[in-house]
């Protein structure tokens, strides 16, 4: 009897277990709709359903308000990929470096990126969205690949606390060659400085195609790499005792993170605090384990951006607040918010 009711005992707190998980996850889903509805509909001007209905589905019609749903929907759509790509991003970041509070900034992906688009406008004189793409993914790339190298020094490889500290270090020296080459450079200043603020204001359905492919192969990267990763919290010689190649799923992971974050960083701009506060939140509500939470963070950072761009509108109504500026003041009181009831 005593073991029956073991069995069923478990059985009983696995279904538990479902039925929270799939609450969750309809929960989520329902706020990122309403995000999305509220950005459809909100902004300097309200538009209609009629209106609306028209800039989906009637391209035929040129009235204003439809021509306004059409940039607001497109608008909406990039905002969601990019919170995706950016809660994807932050989760793998966390889950390679074994930080709870690690963005993708802690291995000098913004900072590389940043110099890059910096030396591209004063040297190279770029201005299109595919030259800062270019420039951006290359800076950030670089950067990663420098700092992964400079983690994987010694005999014990590249471990989260060398990575940790090597990216640290890496950030701040490039941050001190930004300031450089901007300093002398009035001009750059102000090319720059629009894009430093991190925005979605001008997002297009060229630029959500064009970030979608980093958006799918990115993800599906760190799904692929979630078991392993799993493996990997309990620790190098634990995973390395389950078959797990640590080094190279590090890397692998550590890629997926860069291309995700970096292809955002260069179309809006490097936005913070989404890539910390969506993972985090995600193992609050759907455990540790990154075969759920990865997930997760993808809905919570499409819901957290959207609904910053939305506050962002209304704020400075008729104007617009920066969505990077947003983000900084949504982000940080639900963070401590979320640091205090996991201590409690």
């Amino acid at each position: 009897m005593t073991g029956r009711a073991s069995w069923r005992d478990r059985g009983l707190a696995r279904s538990s277990l479902r039925g929270h998980g799939v609450g969750v996850a309809a929960l989520s889903l329902a706020l990122l709709a309403s995000c999305a509805a509220a950005s459809f509909a909100l902004g300097a001007r309200a538009i209609t359903l009629t209106e609306l209905a028209d800039g989906l589905f009637r391209p035929y019609v040129n009235t204003y308000g439809a021509n306004v749903a059409r940039k607001r929907v497109a608008r909406t759509m990039f905002a969601l990929l990019c919170g995706g790509s950016l809660g994807v991003s932050g989760a793998l970041t966390q889950s390679v470096t074994r930080n709870p509070i690690a963005d993708p900034s802690i291995l000098g992906v913004n900072t590389g990126a940043a110099l890059s688009v910096v030396c591209g406008i004063a040297f190279l004189n770029i201005t299109t969205a595919a030259q800062y793409m270019g420039m951006a993914m290359a800076g950030a790339a670089l950067t990663a690949a420098f700092v992964y190298a400079v983690g994987s020094v010694g005999r014990d490889g590249a471990t989260p606390i060398k990575l940790a500290l090597a990216g640290a270090a890496v950030s701040a020296a490039l941050s001190s060659m930004v300031s450089a080459v901007l300093l002398p450079r009035s001009y750059v200043m102000d090319q720059y400085r629009y894009w430093q603020v991190g925005s979605v204001g001008s997002g297009t359905w060229a630029e959500t195609g064009a970030l979608l492919p980093f958006f799918i192969v990115g993800t599906l990267t760190a799904v692929a790499t979630a078991p392993a990763l799993n493996a990997l919290a309990m620790g190098d010689e634990a995973a390395t005792g389950l078959g797990v190649r640590a080094g190279l799923v590090r890397l692998i992971a550590s890629m997926a993170g860069v291309a995700l974050c970096g292809a955002v960083t260069a179309m809006a701009g490097p936005i913070g605090f989404i890539g910390l506060l969506a993972p985090r939140l995600a193992r609050m509500l759907a455990g540790a384990d990154l075969r759920r939470s990865l997930p997760m963070s993808a809905l919570l950072g499409a819901v957290t951006l959207t609904a910053s761009d939305v506050i962002g509108r209304l704020l400075t109504y008729p104007g617009e607040l920066e969505v990077g500026v947003v983000t900084a003041f949504v982000g940080a009181p639900i963070l401590i918010y979320a640091a205090v009831r996991s201590r409690a």
